[in-house]
């Protein structure tokens, strides 16, 4: 059986890809599966970071062994070139912390990720997009990207841009729980209290609004190429 890993980080990244599927929750982990004739999509996600990014894909695979991984969801822009709400099909990630490189299955010329313990600021996003060449930053892909390469099967990766290069938005990481769960009802009242930060955030919510859109497009695109497997399954996105 064919059997393709999703792994994201927040809900709300694969929320609209995964209308529709059988949904269950396992050690602190969501998972949804959609199965087919000869395959079957299974998306996870426990949170921000490498660790819960490993939890995820052990879930992911407890009913067996996943034949390729897609590393997906959110990432911030390292430069004007990348623009919020669009997607990108990354050539491969960096892991800032080791420095290992992890190429994509597939080559495409769009852009290298490199994935930071913590969530990047402006300074920090100049800082990486100089110090290793990369497009887009994220917290999870580098992690993904190492346990394809335990296992021997294929890495990809698809990134929607949330935040732009330059967005003055608060600093998420103090509500990151070590878990990688975000507390939102704190951050919404820290928010409150700023309105300075309103309209960064008002338009991270349009781009990520998209960009969640943008991931499902490419995701479906990429999987099921033909389109047979959404026809078949009454699915409303595009078929070729």
């Amino acid at each position: 059986m064919n059997r393709v890993a999703i792994i994201a980080a927040m809900p709300a990244e694969l929320k609209l890809l995964v209308r529709g599927w059988r949904h269950e929750r396992s050690n602190g982990v969501d998972l949804w599966s959609w199965g087919f004739d000869g395959g079957e999509w299974i998306a996870a996600c426990a949170g921000a970071g490498a660790d819960a990014a490993t939890r995820a894909f052990a879930e992911a695979e407890k009913n067996g062994a996943a034949s390729l991984v897609i590393s997906t969801g959110w990432a911030g822009a390292l430069s004007d070139v990348f623009a919020p709400g669009q997607v990108y099909r990354v050539s491969g990630v960096i892991d800032a912390r080791t420095g290992e490189r992890f190429r994509v299955a597939t080559w495409h010329e769009e852009c290298w990720l490199v994935t930071s313990a913590r969530v990047a600021d402006e300074p920090e996003k100049r800082r990486l997009g100089v110090t290793y060449s990369a497009g887009l930053v994220d917290m999870e892909a580098a992690g993904v990207a190492r346990l394809a390469q335990m296992r021997g099967i294929p890495f990809y990766c698809i990134k929607g841009v949330s935040d732009g290069y330059r967005d003055q938005l608060p600093d998420f990481n103090g509500f990151i729980l070590p878990n990688g769960k975000f507390q939102l009802g704190p951050f919404i009242v820290f928010c409150i209290l700023r309105p300075w930060y309103w309209p960064s955030l008002m338009r991270m919510g349009e781009n990520s609004r998209k960009a969640a859109q943008g991931i499902r497009e490419s995701l479906l695109d990429f999987l099921d190429e033909r389109g047979y497997i959404r026809e078949r399954n009454g699915d409303p996105g595009t078929k070729r």
